[in-house]
């Protein structure tokens, strides 16, 4: 996939912003980027969206900025000077289409339907935009449109909110989602670029899930860990459960009988989506020993330990939904 796809795959929100003046490109930009989310789609719905491409990208080179609404050759060739990445049309415009091909810029036309996807891979587009999502039935639709064309991802624009974004972006066939309640156009215009900030923040704890779902602790063998186990059990009243090769207080505490993984052991932190929780983690410091990546049957990564341990235990993410039997590393 192109990695321009990627980097909005592993963001999972493409905020769709219209700006209309082009002094608010850069705080808006900042603001994106202090809530975890170094991405925009600038709509050419007002005479501001080339002039601010510009000044986010000039301002932010490490933030991917593209340009939304875009309806005709001469926008897409604006956008390109502007220093847009990617480019967005509500519909399928061929000529807008052919052109940004032949610039090499990632393109996703706007598709409703059936003959719509059959031209878009016509010509072999990778991604194209669901919209308007909600008003043509939502994710029941895109199910049932989506289910013949296995080889193209969507972007659902349209409704989206964070009641349903989690829903879509469950989808395998989903790539990411639009929306714009994190940068809605009153908050732009009243200059509360630390309310986009906060709902910024909001939006992506929310894609992430971050929940946890246990600790485990080592200890160097079997009397140990049952006499730590039996400290949780006394002072907290947590259920005692002995094992083969560890012993639970509780649900949530978990002590080995002898030395697994981390040097005091490691904490499972369950998410929404491993490979996006990897990119978000990665942006703050940590990285994946894809080394330890658990894919069943080939298929997506459903576990895998980060390289880096927060004081002596080492972090284990977990994929949502999903029953994983794990064995210490």
């Amino acid at each position: 996939m192109n990695d321009i796809f990627k980097k909005i795959g592993d963001l999972g929100i493409v905020p769709v912003v219209k700006i209309d003046n082009p002094t608010d490109a850069v705080p808006l930009g900042k603001a994106l980027i202090e809530g975890g989310l170094p991405l925009a789609e600038i709509t050419f719905r007002t005479d501001a969206a080339a002039e601010a491409i510009s000044n986010i990208s000039k301002a932010f080179p490490e933030m991917l900025v593209g340009a939304g609404t875009v309806l005709n050759v001469k926008q897409a060739q604006s956008a390109i000077t502007a220093g847009a990445k990617f480019m967005v049309s509500p519909g399928f415009n061929p000529a807008v289409v052919e052109f940004c091909i032949k610039k090499g810029l990632p393109i996703t036309p706007g598709c409703s339907n059936p003959t719509d996807i059959e031209m878009a891979l016509g010509f072999e587009l990778e991604v194209v935009k669901f919209f308007p999502a909600e008003a043509f039935g939502g994710l029941n639709t895109l199910k049932a449109m989506s289910a013949p064309y296995s080889m193209i991802k969507f972007i659902p624009t349209g409704g989206i909110n964070a009641k349903n974004i989690v829903d879509y972006l469950n989808f395998n066939k989903v790539l990411a989602c639009g929306g714009s309640w994190m940068v809605k156009d009153e908050l732009i215009k009243k200059g509360d670029f630390a309310e986009i900030t906060r709902l910024t923040r909001e939006a992506v704890n929310l894609i992430m899930g971050f929940d946890l779902a246990h600790i485990d602790i080592n200890m160097p063998d079997t009397d140990s860990s049952l006499s730590v186990t039996k400290k949780f059990y006394q002072i907290f009243n947590f259920t005692l459960k002995e094992g083969n090769n560890s012993n639970f207080a509780g649900t949530g505490i978990k002590v080995n009988k002898s030395i697994g993984p981390g040097k005091n052991g490691h904490i499972a932190i369950k998410t929404n989506s491993i490979p996006r929780a990897i990119a978000y983690l990665e942006r703050n410091g940590f990285r994946a020993d894809m080394t330890t990546a658990k894919r069943p049957a080939g298929g997506p990564i459903v576990a895998v330990y980060m390289k880096e341990e927060i004081d002596g235990f080492v972090v284990h993410l977990l994929q949502k939904n999903i029953t994983i039997k794990t064995r210490r590393r």
